[in-house]
């Protein structure tokens, strides 16, 4: 079977996912049940091999708000698979998913990771009966660069239309700050953070590319129109919480609200997301946001 979702690329697999829903305690009410059967399926975006997205929706009742998930990996490594688990839990909440990959840093300079989330996003939108989903409310979700390339979405002109909220988790919010956190001195995870940043902006350093590295900072393209923002950091981790601190300053400027909700600790990323009530916290949010 080809599907199209603008390019006209083959589905590269399907699978259709049975949700039980949870036990019941006693006393508890009795929940509404939601659509049994989800489907997922793997389409392009694009021509490129990573220009791919699992997207999860549910194909009875009304049309849901959706989520978009992009995975980290220093802008250099990972793949969507990493978050089958986070896709799979927003799905049972019944929203539809669609878990992003995107080119590389290796494939492709800044800006093509945001173009591709921007692309992603549109393709979805623009099939929005197909996937039974609502194309004016959906948030995005993203862990480490991919909080980062969230965050570019978030700040990407005057708004995006549907936008409601942006989730980072352990976001790498500004490059520039990542890169001075780097220097001599720092620990391995800041020196590699350092070359990752450098690497995004295609091997040019800031002072001899000022105007890639002024793109690739989410808080100096903050306006009115941008989408509330949570941030979650550990206290202690390589990316702390300032990084968030520099956007929630510049948003607060812009009348846009931002939230960062700071773990002790050291996790980062995913670990981060799995430490108690974090991604309770995170799925309240966004179920705040999306069903207003």
């Amino acid at each position: 079977m080809r599907t199209a979702l603008g390019v006209g690329a083959l589905a590269l697999a399907a699978l259709f996912v049975t949700q039980a829903p949870a036990a019941a305690r006693a006393g508890d009410p009795v929940p509404t049940p939601s659509p049994v059967v989800t489907e997922v399926r793997t389409f392009s975006y694009g021509s490129h091999v990573r220009q791919r997205m699992d997207v999860w929706w549910h194909p009875e009742g009304e049309a849901r708000p959706a989520v978009f998930v992009i995975h980290g990996g220093w802008w250099a490594s990972g793949d969507k698979k990493y978050m089958t688990e986070v896709s799979r839990s927003f799905s049972q909440l019944g929203f539809t998913v669609a878990n992003i990959d995107y080119r590389l840093s290796g494939d492709a300079p800044w800006p093509a990771q945001r173009s591709d989330a921007l692309t992603a996003i549109s393709a979805v939108r623009r099939h929005a009966a197909q996937f039974n989903t609502d194309p004016d409310r959906y948030a995005v979700i993203g862990f480490s660069a991919g909080g980062h390339i969230a965050a570019a979405v978030d700040t990407y002109g005057d708004g995006l239309p549907g936008l409601r909220g942006v989730v980072g988790i352990s976001p790498v919010v500004s490059p520039m700050t990542a890169y001075a956190d780097g220097d001599q001195g720092a620990d391995a995870e800041q020196r590699h953070l350092r070359k990752a940043a450098i690497a995004l902006a295609g091997g040019c350093g800031p002072i001899k590319c000022p105007r890639i590295w002024r793109s690739m900072e989410p808080a100096l393209h903050a306006s009115p129109g941008d989408a509330p923002m949570l941030s979650v950091h550990s206290a202690d981790e390589f990316v702390p919480p300032y990084h968030s601190e520099i956007l929630q300053g510049a948003l607060a400027e812009a009348g846009v609200d931002m939230t960062i909700m700071t773990m002790p600790g050291t996790q980062h990323s995913a670990p981060l997301y799995r430490e108690p009530g974090v991604a309770e916290s995170v799925e309240q949010w966004v179920i705040g946001r999306l069903m207003k």
